[in-house]
């Protein structure tokens, strides 16, 4: 799938590949959700995944309110830059070691909606032109939103088919 470069795909893109990662979560089975089986360092399980896709949709939310009522603010928290944010994602991994699948869930599809509502308030012409708001850089709002959503997305389906090809493959 080519990355978005207009409002349009942008939102198709990311509502299309977010009903595909719940078709894929959806016919696991519940052993499958809750067993130890993703493949990277951070994420053990099912529920890892949506905890850190939502906590990325909390970034681009705070970040977009925030410069958008006057209060520049980075991307990123400090301390973390773009060369140590994976530090940034075991932080919050530990902080969601507590939360349940479900709740995982729940927080997930509403930061979603929250996000899509947001990316529509904006115009094409205010999500991918190149230094439209000076607080984006020399990035887009667009490509920003693409990150947080559609191409994360893409990343979860991906690391989650991955898993469970191996664990079913046991």
């Amino acid at each position: 799938m080519p990355r978005p470069a207009t409002k349009s795909d942008l939102i198709s893109a990311s509502n299309e590949q977010f009903t595909k990662l719940w078709s894929l979560i959806d016919e696991m089975a519940d052993e499958e959700k809750s067993a130890d089986i993703l493949p990277n360092e951070r994420d053990k399980n099912v529920r890892d995944v949506p905890v850190h896709l939502y906590e990325w949709h909390c970034l681009l939310l705070n970040w977009i309110q925030s410069n958008m009522k006057g209060k520049p603010a980075a991307f990123l928290p400090e301390p973390y830059n773009w060369k140590t944010y994976p530090q940034m994602n075991i932080e919050f991994w530990k902080k969601h070691q507590n939360t349940s699948y479900a709740d995982a869930e729940k927080m997930l599809k509403k930061t979603h909606k929250e996000v899509m509502k947001l990316i529509d308030t904006f115009s094409n012409d205010e999500l991918f032109s190149k230094k439209h708001f000076e607080w984006t850089g020399t990035t887009t709002l667009g490509s920003y939103c693409v990150s947080a959503t559609s191409s994360h997305y893409d990343w979860a389906i991906n690391d989650i088919k991955r898993a469970l090809k191996r664990y079913r493959e046991k």
